[in-house]
């Protein structure tokens, strides 16, 4: 018998490589006024936007931008990063260690890192080693992505390992 958890991992790569309308269709769509800085076209229209991703329960919100064209879509990307951030599956290789942050692949490719990461209790060295890479290559992967270089630490921290060292 599976668990939810276990479904809800079986999928994650699906979701993370699905077009924004498929994520859309799994999600409730909430817009919602913009509070703080930006006058009058942030507080008096709907521009703001949250999304709950029904499998899952994760919910992410975006007001960056001034349209609620804009806001859906970066909180897409949201939501697709916070996918890749806490459903873990089995390790597999990336299949670039060069993805581009912009990349539409970058999802997949930081959950697999991830999954990496858990199954060696997020030690550096047997991660590295299982990628193939040196330490220091793999650091400086991390670090190119703030929210991953601070969710990697987190990780380490909760496992009572030293925080990385960002390479200089």
């Amino acid at each position: 018998m599976t668990t939810n958890k276990q479904a809800q991992t079986a999928k994650r790569d699906e979701w993370l490589q699905s077009d924004d309308e498929q994520i859309m269709r799994s999600c409730r769509f909430e817009p919602f006024k913009g509070s703080g800085r930006g006058g009058q076209k942030r507080n008096k229209t709907s521009s703001a936007v949250r999304l709950t991703h029904l499998p899952t329960g994760i919910a992410v919100t975006d007001c960056s931008g001034r349209s609620q064209y804009q806001n859906r879509h970066s909180a897409i990307k949201k939501l697709r990063l916070q996918l890749a951030l806490e459903l873990r599956n089995e390790p597999t290789l990336p299949v670039r260690l060069d993805t581009s942050l912009k990349s539409p692949e970058y999802p997949i490719f930081i959950a697999r890192l991830i999954d990496i990461f858990h199954s060696v209790n997020y030690n550096l060295k047997p991660a590295a080693e299982f990628i193939g890479i040196s330490s220091s290559k793999l650091v400086k992967t991390v670090e190119r992505n703030p929210q991953l270089w601070q969710y990697i630490n987190q990780c380490r921290q909760k496992n009572e390992l030293p925080a990385l060292k960002k390479n200089r």
